[in-house]
């Protein structure tokens, strides 16, 4: 290539930095989770003058460096947005190989760029504990989980890049996540399936047991706002979360009266006792390895300890800055109506409920006491004291 060439394609790239091109290009890591799939919907629907590109693992994998510099090499993104993750439960390789090094390779050529890096990180960095703004964080150590260490590690290096290498970042701290559109059964959706299914005879948790919510509607518009104004968020962390948490037996007992259900009974097993249900489980499944069986601990009793942990993040430092939510009183409880009628009809469809009583359930039932009067419905269930 000449050197005049060259010359035009820098040129090119400078106006497209100052407004003059018609579309910026962004690249989106982890497009095809519920995060990155809400962020991809919203900029293709509301920004039209962005060209957000959502690569696949066959295109670009986070384990593959030389893939990634290839990709950003060849289309030259304006910023660079990681929402990418290995799951809770991954092997100690998968979770530093995407969790970690992935994220501080996209770092490393948004620092030679110059251009912005958003990077979605997670609660599972911080310790228990009420209203905990974005310093407090674990010390980090050999025997926490590998999800945790993994995401703790990139948020301490992407720090040290801006600090020492003039990396422009910002990190999104998301605590439980809600949202349509997931197509793995996981998390808070994993909780709602489990109680639709009628798997969840009792409650795991305590009286008082209150967490965070993150609805991923929320995090695309933040996002844009964030990328315009560079000079407010650059090099700061953020917890992006509902501004009122939850009781997570209020919030178990609201979906199993809206499913009009018999259970969960309002039976709060102890910790000690559950967390033995957990060591015979995991028991039974090491000998089942050692015949060549693989089977694994499920994420949810791996993470089960949370259940009975009070984990609620401070949104103060976000409502204090110029950014505002169009959605600020959209809560989990709030939103129930409309992802029950979501989630439990595409389970029907796919038949992956089996103990559900389809004849009973209409999606209707009761959506408007949920998007009228809510408090109402609370009432009628706090009267009741939780019976069946």
């Amino acid at each position: 290539m000449s050197s005049e060439q060259t010359a035009r394609q820098q040129q090119d790239r400078e106006t497209a930095r100052v407004g003059i091109r018609p579309k910026r290009l962004g690249l989106l890591v982890g497009g095809s989770g519920l995060i990155g799939g809400t962020i991809v919907h919203y900029f293709k629907k509301n920004v039209p003058d962005v060209e957000l590109m959502a690569p696949n693992s066959k295109k670009l994998s986070l384990r593959e460096p030389d893939d990634i510099r290839r990709y950003c090499d060849k289309y030259q993104p304006d910023f660079i947005i990681n929402s990418a993750i290995a799951a809770i439960n991954s092997d100690a390789q998968l979770a530093y190989e995407v969790n970690y090094l992935g994220a501080i390779h996209l770092a490393e050529i948004a620092s030679k760029r110059n251009i912005p890096f958003i990077h979605v990180s997670s609660a599972a960095v911080m310790p228990p504990g009420r209203d905990l703004d974005e310093s407090h964080r674990l010390p980090l150590t050999a025997r926490m989980s590998n999800y945790a260490k993994s995401k703790l590690m990139a948020e301490l290096t992407l720090e040290h890049m801006g600090r020492h290498g003039g990396l422009d970042y910002t990190i999104l701290r998301l605590a439980v996540v809600y949202g349509k559109h997931d197509h793995k059964i996981q998390g808070f959706h994993r909780l709602l399936f489990t109680i639709a299914d009628r798997s969840m005879p009792v409650l795991l948790t305590s009286r008082g047991v209150f967490h965070s919510y993150s609805h991923s509607k929320k995090l695309p518009p933040l996002i844009h706002y964030m990328l315009e104004h560079r000079d407010e968020f650059s090099g700061r962390v953020y917890n992006v979360v509902d501004r009122e948490p939850v009781e997570l037996a209020e919030l178990i007992l609201t979906i199993r009266a809206y499913l009009d259900l018999s259970t969960p009974r309002r039976i709060f097993v102890p910790y000690p006792l559950a967390r033995t249900g957990r060591t015979v489980i995991f028991w039974i499944l090491r000998r089942m390895s050692r015949i060549g069986i693989d089977a694994r601990l499920p994420a949810e009793l791996m993470f089960m300890e949370n259940f009975y942990k009070t984990q609620t993040l401070s949104p103060a430092r976000l409502l204090n800055s110029s950014y505002r939510d169009a959605d600020e009183d959209v809560t989990v409880i709030s939103f129930l109506p409309e992802l029950i009628e979501y989630y439990i009809t595409r389970w029907q469809h796919f038949r992956l409920l089996s103990t559900f009583n389809e004849e009973f359930y209409r999606p209707d039932n009761g959506l408007e006491e949920f998007r009228q009067a809510p408090d109402r419905l609370l009432e009628k269930i706090h009267r009741n004291g939780y019976t069946v």
